[in-house]
């Protein structure tokens, strides 16, 4: 069964519609974080192999499961099959509607939380709660499994005292507006919260700790995807303070965050866990799926369906709309000279850019991007360019991203919209809807940051 509920219209119109859906599934399907899990833990009796490292199961009293990430449900699921009676309780909070699928097969005794993303809430608050009292029951004899994916640093929130949930939220909405990137906004979060920064490892001493890491951060550094939780920070105060002074929001943040920041620039607070704590000798930290694998993935695919894959990049950064345009450049020279690749191509590039956002209209960063490349598309012949959030939401919409050719500007010319006024508005959700070439997933229980794709034939 498809993972996309309706073909864009012009991929309804393309005569390798099937073909370019198969390879952008076949991105996800590499990425299933079940698979991922399965991949890297297996258990032989009482031996348990995490990629290189073996456990004996019999020298633990109890086996805890926590984390949190848009990709924990099918997580925690696998890594229960895998542990089985061993596991002793846990809890994970993911994205809300992203337990269903997986609550039913778990034992009684793992708990799957939802709570709100990419603005933390209430309830993400309190499962972190639950999640910091399980933490202190566990001892030196008992194991920990740690489970992080993408949004978890929106959904992990435990507030340091004095900072107000309503701070953080508006904090964050200011950093997204302003396009600052993810390891920027993650750089506050653990300078303000009680368990980013390798805080959460320390909430789990003395056990022994594993954490099991599903990448959406460009490059997957461990310290970035979701605030690093159980990793060394090498962040400081002095980098959040310069992140808000470089984008002149000092004077619009909540006077709290301000505040406790001051406090950590004159030693009055400690800094998060660095490379050298010894608290990090019990912690073992795996990544088991990422951008990379996804755009391998997908290269493979149009290799066997007869396409000429190439992979650009897994490092895209920048304005998303800018980004478009750089895509369009490709993706024309593509057509025109065959270079970098030779008809008929499937040409990746993976990442994550950022969006400013001036207007008030619906959209995300993929369909920004899409709405960044049209014109450079208009008038390519027997090409497209796809755009694609790997965890089926793009932004705050149902959408994973869009499909344009080198009719689209003509076709939106038609209907009277200008590229450039939806641009203005950061209304490119609505643009595409007009247009029917939405890319509609669903949650795909996954988030490996963004996949563009340009296809010519």
């Amino acid at each position: 069964m498809s993972l996309f509920k309706e073909l864009p219209y012009t991929l309804r119109h393309s005569p390798h519609g099937e073909k370019i859906i198969a390879v952008l599934e076949a991105a996800l399907q590499a990425v299933e974080p079940g698979a991922a899990i399965t991949r890297y833990v297996k258990r032989r009796g009482q031996r348990l192999e995490v990629g290189r490292h073996d456990y004996d199961l019999e020298q633990f009293e109890r086996i805890y499961m926590i984390g949190a990430g848009k990709a924990g449900a099918p997580m925690a699921g696998a890594l229960a099959r895998i542990l089985g009676d061993r596991l002793s309780a846990g809890t994970v909070i993911v994205k809300d509607g992203h337990s269903a699928s997986t609550e039913r097969s778990l034992p009684p005794t793992i708990q799957l939380l939802e709570a709100a993303h990419p603005l933390p809430d209430e309830r993400g608050v309190q499962a972190t709660q639950q999640i910091i009292e399980l933490l202190a029951k566990a001892g030196l004899r008992d194991l920990v499994f740690c489970l992080i994916s993408g949004g978890g640093s929106a959904l992990l929130t435990a507030p340091e005292p004095g900072i107000s949930l309503a701070d953080l939220q508006n904090l964050t909405s200011l950093l997204l507006a302003n396009g600052a990137t993810i390891t920027e906004i993650n750089t506050l979060r653990k300078h303000l919260d009680r368990v980013k920064g390798g805080r959460l490892a320390r909430l789990a001493q003395p056990a022994q700790l594993v954490t099991l890491v599903l990448s959406d951060v460009v490059g997957s550094p461990l310290q970035v995807i979701a605030s690093g939780p159980c990793v060394p920070d090498p962040s400081t105060f002095q980098d959040a303070w310069q992140i808000l002074a470089r984008y002149n929001l000092l004077d619009q943040t909540p006077a709290p965050v301000v505040q406790h920041l001051e406090y950590g620039l004159h030693g009055y607070i400690p800094e998060t866990p660095k490379p050298d704590d010894e608290l990090f000798d019990r912690v073992h930290n795996l990544l088991v799926a990422g951008n990379l694998q996804a755009a391998e993935a997908a290269c493979q695919k149009a290799l066997t369906l007869g396409f000429n894959p190439l992979l650009l990049t897994t490092y895209l950064e920048g304005e998303a709309r800018q980004a478009g345009g750089f895509m369009a450049s490709i993706a024309r020279q593509a057509a025109e000279s065959d270079y970098p690749a030779r008809r008929p191509a499937c040409i990746v590039a993976g990442g994550e850019t950022t969006v400013t956002v001036r207007g008030s209209g619906k959209g995300g960063r993929n369909l920004e991007a899409a709405l960044g490349a049209l014109v450079g598309m208009a008038g390519l012949k027997d090409a497209l360019l796809i755009t694609l959030a790997t965890d089926g939401a793009d932004g705050p919409t149902d959408a994973a991203g869009a499909v344009i050719s080198g009719q689209s500007l003509g076709r939106a010319l038609q209907q009277g919209m200008s590229p450039e006024d939806y641009l203005t508005r950061n209304d490119s959700y609505t643009f595409f809807a007009r247009l029917e070439d939405l890319l509609i997933t669903g949650p795909t229980f996954t988030n490996v940051n963004d996949l563009a794709f340009i296809f010519t034939y």
